[in-house]
């Protein structure tokens, strides 16, 4: 995946594996031209005023093609249990993958 044309920050954390802060339906098109093939959000919806819910962004991948799978992780909760359980979410979806939270950081934590 360029990394270069992308507007918004990303890490790799793992080979085809991104860890971003908080996606708009208006990052998706982006996203799928940089060929993202799923995206994993561990943001629980109702954060943040403006946060749009899991439900829109999973229709807004939808058109693009990319596979949307909500999995909301409470950052002040991260046991071996809830690592195991995300493992498990990831563990069959197409790369490359994009896990994204508000900031990244719970996303590149739980990876």
């Amino acid at each position: 995946m360029k990394q270069d044309y992308l507007q918004i920050k990303m890490l790799e954390v793992a080979p085809q594996v991104y860890a971003s802060g908080q996606l708009f339906e208006t990052d998706l098109q982006l996203i799928a031209k940089q060929g993202a093939r799923s995206i994993v959000n561990t943001r629980p919806d109702g954060e943040t005023e403006g946060q749009p819910s899991s439900e829109d962004l999973a229709k807004a991948a939808a058109e693009y093609g990319i596979e949307f799978v909500s999995c909301p992780v409470d950052p002040g909760s991260i046991s071996d249990e809830v690592a195991r359980q995300f493992a498990k979410v990831c563990e069959d979806l197409k790369r490359p993958l994009i896990v994204c939270s508000r900031s990244g950081a719970l996303s590149t934590k739980i990876w």
